[in-house]
């Protein structure tokens, strides 16, 4: 079983072909694989297939750490967009990805950067929380993933191990949420800290990047908006209509082959 790594922003994803697979990809295995220690170790998986409609170059699922199905990722459509481009299941510089989200559409600019069409974005809810002891002012935003912006202005020396889970568990967020913790350094420049349901903290997001930048404009915030997370920057524009464009790097890290032995106790996992 051949398999790539890629990483955006130090967001890193296991990207494997569904042709590769001898079994299913379940979410014992995705955990299996993202384990440091007992596998590959990643922040993800991003599996991708033949797509069963005509128009798309390919069908993207994306996988957590903890064997659950995201939406959507902006870091991982980076990467899958990429690593499709390199590997010749295109040579259009514009084309279409199937995603539980939604069609996702990108435009390669360079060797290891594309624009992303990321689609519309939503605005839901927006109040007050109460979690960990504290009272937050928040948007909840829809990427296609649930995405829950709250502004403050402490954001670095926020402990989100502790403050994450139960906002991301909130029973506002039936189904958990993303957060973004942001705080406007200048017009047009925002600094985020995510954390992801199925992951943690992380380096980066792009769809929480996407998330802050809507709830930003929705405040009466300027387009493009320019969002700075631990593992560097993302480009947001953010149009009337809410339609959000990403646009940013993804490079791979290596290509490997699973080991035998490692196959046979995935295979042994159910």
């Amino acid at each position: 079983m051949k398999f790539e790594k890629w990483q955006a922003l130090g967001n890193d994803y296991l990207i494997v072909e569904a042709e590769q697979l001898p079994w299913e990809l379940t979410p014992a295995r995705v955990r299996r694989l993202c384990d440091a220690h007992l596998g590959v170790g990643a922040d993800g998986v991003l599996l991708l297939s033949a797509p069963d409609e005509p128009g798309y170059v390919a069908r993207l699922r994306i996988f957590n750490p903890d064997g659950s199905e995201a939406e959507l990722s902006g870091n991982g459509a980076r990467e899958a967009i990429l690593y499709l481009r390199r590997n010749g299941w295109t040579d259009a510089d514009t084309f279409s990805i199937q995603t539980i989200a939604g069609e996702i559409r990108p435009t390669i600019t360079g060797p290891a950067t594309c624009r992303v069409d990321m689609g519309r974005a939503a605005l839901r809810a927006e109040g007050t929380l109460s979690a960990a002891g504290r009272e937050w002012r928040y948007q909840h935003v829809s990427m296609g993933n649930p995405q829950t912006v709250l502004f403050t202005d402490d954001v670095d020396d926020l402990d989100l191990a502790t403050l994450g889970p139960p906002i991301e568990n909130h029973e506002l967020f039936p189904d958990r949420t993303n957060v973004s913790f942001v705080r406007e350094l200048e017009p047009g420049v925002l600094r985020a800290r995510i954390f992801e349901r199925g992951v943690g903290e992380t380096l980066s997001s792009g769809t929480g990047a996407a998330g802050a930048a809507v709830a930003y404009v929705a405040r009466g915030g300027d387009t493009p908006v320019t969002v700075r997370l631990d593992g560097g920057e993302l480009e947001v524009e953010v149009g009337e209509d809410l339609n959000v464009t990403l646009t940013g790097w993804a490079v791979p890290v290596y290509r490997g082959e699973l080991a035998a032995d490692f196959l046979e106790d995935l295979h042994a996992t159910e």
